[in-house]
């Protein structure tokens, strides 16, 4: 029996258009007030969807690294776990305050833009919810409570945090100036594994002399393994974003905004197939310096096969739709992964030690 009755009608194709329109437009940080959200008083929402709290995906983004230069530092060092226990909460809390604050940032420069993209023009600064003297309020005070996280790392770390607040401060004008914003937008969110390795108290970067009768020149190097997690992540990040920057490629050729969507268009997929390569390539290489176990290759090197392989597979780059579903659920199955290895391994070296 046909459950559908003689009342119901084929949607008309501009109804659809609009339909689809309104749908993206509830994306976070745009219109959406769904779910606990709608229980909060109506004057904190506009700032909730600011800072892309509901769905927390945009948290989630900025705290997975951190959490993946915890765990490998964690194994290195061989922690205790009520130590990383307790520098994950530090980090998580850092991780809302600074994720709050990017997002400000990003939206309080790009409103004037983002007025002129239908998918974009809900958000609450382009909608007139808050105003841009409001945002930079936000977006300063939200700045303020990640600083006084930093307070609670050991003593120095606080410095190797100032390059991601330069390329935070930047990514709004890199989709300006270069079609390759998405390595800018990597490099920032990666940079968390140099911060959880410094809150475990590895620090990454290690002065020392060059050798031989060269000793008083002196080289920086970052330890081999976090290099390597470091450089996949941020291939995560490009495949991802990537995907992501596709629902806007039209509008973003029209107000001259630049990305790798921009650049390649149909070609996407074929980058993203090379970059997903030497990311697992890198994952193999981070767990084989370190000795790791058959876990952290199964669940991090596959696991991320899988799942970012998937995406790139079945997304459909022309739907705005469906980049939007893929990218909202298909990077925490990449971020679960790791961090499945990753706690893997640290479960074996603790077990051992």
């Amino acid at each position: 029996m046909n459950s559908k009755t003689s009342d119901e009608k084929p949607r008309p194709a501009n109804e659809t258009a609009d339909f689809q329109n309104n749908a993206l437009a509830q994306q976070y940080g745009g219109g959406h007030a769904g779910g606990w959200v709608g229980r909060l008083p109506s004057s904190w929402v506009p700032y909730v969807q600011l800072a892309r709290l509901s769905p927390p995906a945009a948290l989630f983004l900025i705290y997975f690294p951190h959490f993946f230069g915890i765990i490998l530092a964690a194994i290195i060092l061989r922690s205790p776990i009520l130590q990383v226990v307790r520098v994950s909460l530090i980090m998580l809390g850092g991780s809302f305050f600074f994720s709050n604050a990017a997002h400000g940032w990003n939206d309080l420069i790009d409103a004037p833009i983002d007025k002129s993209i239908p998918r974009t023009s809900k958000r609450p600064i382009p909608r007139g919810a808050i105003t841009p003297r409001a945002a930079f309020t936000f977006t300063a005070t939200q700045a303020v409570g990640a600083a006084l996280f930093l307070l609670l790392l050991p003593p120095g770390s606080a410095i190797y945090a100032v390059p991601n607040i330069i390329g935070t401060f930047y990514y709004p004008w890199a989709k300006r100036h270069t079609n390759f914003a998405q390595l800018v937008l990597g490099f920032c969110l990666a940079w968390g594994i140099v911060m959880g390795s410094c809150a475990m108290g590895l620090k990454p970067f290690t002065g020392g002399p060059f050798g031989g009768s060269n000793a008083w020149k002196q080289s920086f190097w970052i330890e081999p393994s976090t290099m390597c997690l470091f450089l996949a992540s941020i291939l995560w990040t490009v495949i991802y974003d990537s995907i992501y920057a596709h629902q806007d490629v039209k509008d973003d050729i029209k107000v001259g905004l630049k990305s790798i969507a921009v650049l390649l268009r149909d070609w996407t997929k074929l980058l993203l197939w090379l970059l997903l390569s030497c990311m697992i390539a890198l994952l193999y290489t981070c767990g084989s310096l370190l000795n790791m176990g058959l876990a952290f290759h199964v669940l991090a090197g596959g696991g991320s096969l899988l799942s970012l392989g998937a995406m790139i597979a079945n997304v459909e780059l022309k739907d705005s739709a469906s980049c939007w579903w893929w990218f909202r659920y298909g990077f925490w199955l990449a971020g679960g992964a790791i961090a499945g290895g990753l706690l893997s391994e640290y479960a074996t070296v603790v077990l051992a030690f």
